[in-house]
């Protein structure tokens, strides 16, 4: 779901499925270069859209834009690619609705197989 939080009042529903996409992944090299890659990026998400539905966002809340924030990659850079591995190990093996990730093996697949 998105929501105009200045102009014009909208709010835009996305349906259908998300496949994650993994440094591991065989697409994460060609999928990453789309965007700005920043340290501590988990996954990207494919969306595979079936159904796009719009309404009035009369109540959603005006909101201005103030600038990006820099703490995912101060926090990156700090902890490194060894600190940020140990980290998603001790905390990002489960989803918030109880599902395994496979983050870690995931993630591994790029390690085991990146030139040093």
């Amino acid at each position: 779901m998105f929501c105009a939080f200045h102009g014009a009042p909208e709010i835009l529903r996305l349906y259908g499925q998300a496949t994650a996409i993994h440094r591991g992944d065989p697409v994460w090299q060609n999928d990453i270069g789309l965007f700005n890659e920043l340290p501590g990026t988990r996954q990207l998400f494919l969306l595979d859209i079936d159904q796009v539905q719009s309404s009035c966002g009369m109540s959603v809340p005006l909101f201005d834009y103030v600038g990006e924030r820099d703490s995912l990659k101060v926090w990156a850079e700090k902890k490194g690619p060894a600190g940020i591995e140990a980290y998603r190990e001790q905390r990002n093996q489960i989803s918030l609705n109880g599902f395994e990730t496979h983050i870690v093996e995931k993630s591994a697949a790029t390690t085991k197989s990146s030139p040093e």
